[in-house]
């Protein structure tokens, strides 16, 4: 199933056109096109951006910052950075929109419960405003570990209640919204096509509804705006035309979205969670203020399984990336893990798995290190010809890795090898470049003897110089002369 780019399929209103369909990539790109899999149209298409004079709009569903995130939100965030290397691979330029939820997604998706950046104040003793800077940063560091490209915009949630507000303004003066008690909801009726992303059975979920809807006039209408309780003392609360409250959880990403990207921009990712109830709600929201499904790709990584089971925060314990690095893994190792399925199957995390995703890359790294480098040497334009074919291919990582793989122990020149593998790190985000062995310590009486050694050969006394020589052998450990001193190295068994 092929779809243009200016034709929104079935389910949303037609978007206006902003320009031409497709912008010709830099020298960098590659003539093989790059196909996509659009959760909306449930179809692969191929992608060619909205704007021709402008990069490549991402939007990226980022932290909700109550806790430390788990491993397995960063697969999801994985995903999105090989999407964006991937982007820079055919020659486009990205603009990468990341939110910062720090107010207003609740522990039900469902409009229930509590406010999730007030439940961990309670948990931590502190202020919610301070926890949401405490994990921002740490959320930051662990990007920055895993060698993710920081977004260009990270816009926080309590930052824009004014675009937020005005947003739900527009709904309710077109009659998309009604006031209950508790807050100002979305009226889902009003909209014919309402869950085309998820392809929601709506009228068996009325149906076959078994709980209380309260005020709400449909099981799927949601809140835009929810009043603070008046028997509680909330941290984060700001006056609106509607009373003093809080911003629903899914109007914040619309709204920001519309302030960095525009109304129709190019690319929607997240979890594959954010299918049935956030990224839906986003959509319904900019279809009934702007006549747009907001994205024209809509993306969603897979899960992390941990024994078969959804990793997440709510089952209590979970796996930091921090817990990683305590037992000592490179925290890269769990990207090349996360490289190893592509991004819409679910991926099972062991132990074994971890440790052969280690062994893996340090096989890679020490194999691209041991290559001369050579910067008038081009990578191999054949085995970039079938790289291209493959990430290109809905971004196949697996079979990308492969291919590099077969790179590196082919027959091709060792600075082709490396120039080649350099050019497909670009994707990988491994940083070969940059890695370097582990220095050993070297012991102190075996410094000493090979000092001696030098002043030895210095001096011309030969016969001295041979016997330190063998007592450094003795000791492990061979010396080579080099012009500007002596170079130690263990010697091999």
């Amino acid at each position: 199933m092929t779809m243009s780019a200016e034709t929104p399929p079935r389910g949303a209103n037609p978007a206006p056109s902003r320009g031409s369909a497709a912008a010709k990539p830099h020298a960098r790109g590659n003539h093989i096109p790059l196909v996509l899999y659009d959760n909306y149209a449930r179809a692969l298409r191929e992608f060619a951006p909205l704007h021709a004079d402008k990069p490549v709009g991402l939007y990226t569903c980022g932290p909700t910052v109550y806790d430390y995130q788990h491993i397995g939100n960063y697969r999801t965030f994985l995903f999105e950075d090989l999407l964006k290397r991937v982007l820079g691979w055919n020659g486009y330029d990205v603009l990468h929109v990341m939110n910062v939820t720090d107010v207003g997604h609740l522990t039900s998706d469902a409009d229930t419960g509590e406010d999730k950046m007030e439940k961990g104040s309670r948990r931590t003793g502190k202020t919610a405003w301070n926890i949401a800077a405490l994990y921002t940063e740490a959320f930051v560091d662990d990007l920055r570990a895993l060698n993710v490209i920081e977004p260009d915009v990270m816009p926080r949630a309590t930052a824009h209640i004014p675009e937020q507000i005005a947003f739900i303004a527009d709904l309710e003066a077109k009659g998309y919204a009604y006031r209950t008690s508790d807050g100002i909801y979305f009226d889902t009726s009003r909209q014919p096509d309402y869950g085309y992303l998820a392809r929601l059975d709506r009228a068996g979920l009325d149906a076959g509804r078994r709980v209380d809807l309260g005020e709400k006039r449909n099981a799927t209408d949601f809140a835009l705006w929810k009043f603070s309780p008046p028997d509680a003392e909330r941290q984060m609360e700001w006056d609106s035309p509607w009373g003093v409250g809080f911003p629903g959880w899914h109007i914040e990403c619309s709204a920001m979205a519309e302030r960095y990207l525009g109304d129709w921009f190019d690319i929607h990712c997240g979890g594959e969670d954010h299918i049935p109830v956030h990224h839906t709600n986003e959509i319904a929201q900019t279809e009934a203020r702007s006549g747009t499904r907001l994205a024209n790709f809509w993306m969603h990584g897979y899960f992390l399984l941990e024994g078969d089971a959804k990793m997440a925060k709510s089952a209590g314990e979970f796996l930091r990336l921090k817990a990683l690095v305590d037992r000592g893994y490179d925290p890269l190792a769990y990207r090349y893990l996360c490289l190893t399925g592509h991004y819409r199957s679910q991926l099972n995390f062991t132990w074994d798995a971890l440790d052969a995703a280690a062994t893996g890359l340090a096989r890679m790294r020490t194999a691209f290190h041991a290559l001369p480098a050579d910067a008038s040497v081009a990578p191999d334009e054949g085995f970039v010809a079938r790289f291209s074919a493959a990430i290109n291919d809905d971004l196949n990582a697996p079979r990308a890795l492969a291919i590099a793989w077969e790179a590196l122990r082919g027959d091709l020149a060792p600075a082709v090898k490396r120039a080649t593998l350099a050019r497909f790190d670009d994707v990988f985000g491994f940083a070969l470049s940059t890695w370097q062995p582990a220095q050993e310590a070297i012991p102190g009486e075996v410094e000493t003897l090979a000092r001696a050694r030098a002043a030895a050969r210095k001096a011309k006394q030969w016969a001295d110089a041979d016997r330190l020589r063998g007592e450094l052998q003795n000791a492990g450990y061979d010396v080579e002369d080099k012009p500007d001193g002596y170079a130690l190295k263990r010697r091999e068994k």
